[in-house]
């Protein structure tokens, strides 16, 4: 997608309302109260610098409100860390890479109300029917006969496990795995941001099968080794998807690349709200102005804009901080700089010529084979995928390894990744690739252990300037995609707010427990300390 300015139309459509899930304690944040859209009369200007789910949910929020929104994005797509990009295969096909699996949960009720936008019924997303787990010893977890609501679902999650039965009950410690059956933001930092994931597992007595197939899932998510891993955010993970939400563990996946099922759909809806979208643009730097508003400067030009959101990754917050000299004050300058990224990732998409066995399924979690953390067949649910192997009897698979040393060969992790493929799909032994991209990054936030109090929050110490994305403290039960659409949402509404403009209405699963004797007990473990 190329730089591009659209005109405002006179009579932009109207944001479609906020909508929540199954879950009926899902907690509603209603906007603060002020008039439906900007008056005409006093016009605003906001830059927003980032183009992923974060930068797009604070443009929406403010397009649709009569806000003059200019988003700017590095990359030539938008998307962030879900965006995709065209590439060639060697057999002269056209294909979609992007960096890999996401799942959207239906958790996720900030994330969804921002696609429907352009999907009411969200017909862009499939769901998969099943969220397996697989470890090397042979173990198969499955989440799809698991109950829903809490605290059946970690009832029968015991009783329907092979990793994790009854026979492990007495292992356990119940005071120390009190925590997680009311799990507050922000009290669980308080309570568990000084250890970590891997330390609280071991105080718990998790069984090492359990503690693979049902827990470091949840760390592995965050691509972060457990020992660096705050144990407060694997609780806040638990309590999201488990025992905080009867919402299941099952999710959904795009039907279709992500620039054609989510974020091309997404840039026509700001286009026809005014937005001017400058993909292929990277800000160089940001800079206060005496009258309370702030220039954005990239390699051809400088413009004033009345408030900026920053929707950046960790390394690229750091970067444009430290070149834009001016930008707040020393103390928050000083937190920003300390941020951390997490260890290096791998994504391998192969093209097989051959299929894989028809019973494998289209995602599957693995665990102790030596750095594959998952392995997902696309034409099971992306359409591109399907009809390149519906065309070619083949089979698109991609690979998934997380918190790889940085010392480790890529070339060798890319084969062993190869390897592991072939021990677990013994089938794949026999098929040759007939192409392969590997992307490797590093860009994702770490929430190291102790490192709750330093992470930024959506305000700064200027009022025209505002933080959003999965890195940003936010103090409320969201992570990963849903924390960066959560965070765009209020770093708008805070700016609205100023101009006395309503913002998004926002949802949450629950803050707290869902039961109040178990509650009482976990209130009971933190005072025994």
């Amino acid at each position: 997608m190329s730089p591009q300015r659209r005109p405002r139309p006179e009579t932009p459509p109207s944001p479609k309302p906020a909508r929540r899930g199954r879950d009926r304690r899902a907690r509603v944040l209603p906007a603060p109260p002020g008039a439906p859209r900007l008056s005409a009369a006093r016009p605003r200007t906001v830059a927003v610098v980032g183009g992923g789910i974060a930068g797009l949910a604070a443009a929406t929020a403010l397009a649709e409100r009569g806000v003059a929104v200019t988003l700017y994005e590095r990359e030539p797509q938008l998307g962030g860390r879900v965006a995709g990009w065209p590439t060639v295969l060697a057999d002269g096909s056209e294909a979609t890479m992007s960096r890999g699996f996401h799942a959207f949960f239906r958790q996720y009720y900030n994330l969804r109300g921002l696609l429907r936008r352009t999907d009411p019924g969200l017909h862009r997303l499939t769901a998969l029917p099943d969220y397996p787990l697989h470890h090397s010893s042979g173990l198969y977890d499955s989440f799809r006969r698991v109950p829903r609501t809490p605290p059946l679902s970690a009832l029968g999650f015991v009783a329907l496990s092979p990793s994790f039965g009854p026979r492990d009950l007495p292992g356990i410690h119940p005071l120390a795995a009190l925590p997680l059956l009311d799990v507050r933001v922000p009290d669980v930092y308080d309570r568990l941001d000084g250890i970590s994931a891997h330390d609280f597992l071991d105080a718990v007595g998790f069984p090492p099968r359990a503690r693979h197939l049902a827990f470091e899932v949840f760390s592995r998510s965050f691509f972060a080794d457990p020992r660096e891993l705050s144990a407060a955010e694997m609780a806040l993970m638990f309590h999201i998807y488990f025992l905080g939400s009867s919402e299941g563990l099952l999710f959904d996946v795009p039907n279709a690349p992500y620039p054609t099922a989510l974020w091309d759909p997404l840039a026509r809806y700001l286009w026809g709200h005014g937005s001017d979208l400058r993909t292929g643009t990277a800000v160089e730097a940001v800079t206060p102005t005496p009258d309370g508003g702030h220039t954005v400067a990239d390699a051809h030009d400088e413009e004033r804009y009345d408030a900026v959101v920053l929707a950046l990754d960790t390394g690229g917050l750091r970067d444009l901080v430290a070149r834009s000299e001016r930008l707040a004050d020393g103390a928050w300058r000083e937190r920003i700089a300390r941020l951390r990224t997490a260890p290096p990732f791998l994504v391998s998409r192969l093209w097989l010529d051959r299929p894989v066995a028809p019973q494998r399924p289209g995602f599957l979690g693995t665990s102790g084979y030596d750095g594959l953390d998952n392995v997902s067949v696309l034409e099971r649910w992306e359409d591109e995928a399907a009809r390149w192997s519906r065309r070619t009897g083949g089979s698109v698979v991609e690979l998934h390894a997380y918190a790889v040393p940085a010392d480790r060969s890529r070339a060798v992790v890319q084969k062993e990744l190869l390897d592991r493929l072939h021990r677990i799909w013994p089938e794949t032994r026999a098929a040759s690739v007939v192409d392969a991209r590997h992307e490797w990054r590093a860009d994702c936030p770490l929430f190291p252990v102790g490192g709750h109090p330093d992470r930024p929050t959506v305000r700064t110490p200027h009022p025209g300037l505002v933080l959003a994305g999965d890195l940003v403290r936010a103090d409320l039960p969201v992570a990963l995609m849903e924390r960066a659409a959560t965070t765009g949402f209020l770093a708008a509404n805070r700016l609205l707010r100023r101009w006395g403009v309503r913002g998004q209405t926002l949802w949450t699963v629950p803050d707290r427990g869902r039961h109040a004797p178990l509650c009482a007990l976990a209130g009971w473990a933190a005072r025994r300390g």
